[in-house]
């Protein structure tokens, strides 16, 4: 609260009147409700005194002792390795689509003539060798054949089952 020199308060010692206790109460809600520019409350607390370069204090050794975990230092090889490997298809991916983009009619007969001609002596090679295997065997067998169709059936009580011989 602020002191206010044409207010003093109340005499120490003796009760207010009733006149007196209207005028203290007047005179302190009027005090409340009075707007006054005052500075705001500081929030923060800025030190601009200058940093000395150096001190009295003896330096202290700061080792540098990070250590790493080893999932991370895994998760770092591995994504350096698939960066580089996204990075070689998509070079090999540039370079067969570049050659695509530049096919002509004796580029694609250059390419795939010697492969049918491969295709061609290997289908006539393995058309020989199935040929050669199948030769004609005929097997005569001399001698009475006897076929027996006997089929004998029972069946027993709930389930019943047919024997079929031979």
């Amino acid at each position: 609260m602020t002191d206010h020199p044409q207010h003093p308060g109340p005499p120490a010692g003796r009760p207010l009147s009733t006149d007196e206790a209207s005028a203290e109460a007047a005179r302190l809600i009027h005090e409340a409700y009075r707007q006054e520019a005052s500075a705001p409350m500081p929030t923060s607390y800025r030190d601009t005194t200058p940093v000395p370069a150096f001190g009295t204090a003896a330096p202290v050794a700061q080792p540098d002792s990070r250590i790493v975990p080893q999932w991370a230092a895994g998760v770092a090889v591995a994504s350096i390795g698939v960066g580089a490997g996204i990075t070689g298809l998509g070079c090999g991916a540039w370079l067969a689509l570049q050659g695509l983009a530049s096919v002509t009619l004796m580029g694609v007969l250059t390419v795939t003539l010697p492969l049918a001609a491969l295709a061609a002596v290997i289908t006539t090679a393995g058309t020989a060798v199935a040929r050669a295997r199948s030769a004609s065997t005929t097997n005569v067998y001399k001698g009475t054949v006897v076929q027996r169709t006997e089929i004998t059936a029972t069946a027993r009580g709930l389930l019943s089952r047919s024997n079929i011989e031979r």
